[in-house]
């Protein structure tokens, strides 16, 4: 019997020689034939540790490491941007303003004021 091999991403990656994954998948409700998402989290054994949260990677069964570990990751199907990176380059979508100390901050009044000149 051939071994299962499923795709899922790293959530966890807190234990020793041990990662989290998150198998996501869609079922149709048989009433309302509606898509719905279901999560599964697995525990997959890392020998060298060198996966990290937020990789995709392809795991497979094997036989029991332990209580709660079955599965192996066996390849990194993509790799997620490391913190480092993430931190120095800033977000394009962040909504933090950066002023220089020419730059103020208009009052309420001087807002105020512009709007009853534009009308």
């Amino acid at each position: 019997m051939p071994k299962r091999k499923l795709t899922g991403k790293v959530i966890s990656d807190k234990m020793n020689k041990t990662k989290v994954i998150a198998i996501d998948w869609f079922k149709k409700h048989p009433r309302y034939q509606k898509f719905y998402k279901l999560t599964k989290k697995i525990k997959a054994h890392d020998e060298t540790n060198q996966y990290h949260v937020g990789d995709e990677v392809i795991i497979e069964e094997t036989r029991p490491l332990s209580r709660s570990k079955h599965w192996v990751i066996k390849m990194l199907i993509k790799k997620s941007q490391s913190p480092a990176l993430a931190a120095s380059s800033p977000d394009e979508g962040s909504n933090t303003l950066t002023l220089t100390e020419t730059e103020s901050i208009p009052s309420v009044t001087e807002i105020i004021n512009d709007d009853s000149q534009k009308l």
